[in-house]
């Protein structure tokens, strides 16, 4: 695991979410940024019910109303401040979380280089 600068502050909507990448390669490690209740919270970007990404649309990870992340490939609800799965087909399992912090406007994150390292 190495600390990687993923984003800016500003660029995550409140509440909304920013996918991530790092990493090079042909399997770059994938994550999800969550601006949630003033906090940010990091994750891989996989549904722990199939591996799939939960979004297929960038930065499309948000139920309409804006009060769950959803997977778009089996319906599956988490709660954007904990990952867990509130709803679906592994309702109880968590979704991966990272280590984060914001330091000066920026949002560094705590991940592999690979999605082969998950």
């Amino acid at each position: 695991m190495k600390d990687w600068r993923v984003a800016q502050l500003d660029d995550i909507a409140e509440p909304g979410a920013l996918e991530f990448t790092t990493g090079n390669g042909d399997w770059p490690f994938r994550g999800v940024l969550v601006r949630w209740q003033g906090e940010v919270h990091a994750y891989a970007n996989v549904c722990p019910h199939q591996g799939h990404p939960l979004n297929i649309l960038p930065d499309g990870f948000f139920t309409p109303d804006k009060g769950q992340l959803i997977c778009v490939s089996h319906g599956a609800m988490f709660d954007p401040a904990t990952g867990v799965c509130t709803f679906g087909p592994c309702a109880g399992q968590n979704m991966r979380r990272l280590a984060c912090r914001v330091t000066d406007g920026e949002v560094w994150v705590s991940a592999p280089a690979s999605m082969l390292d998950v």
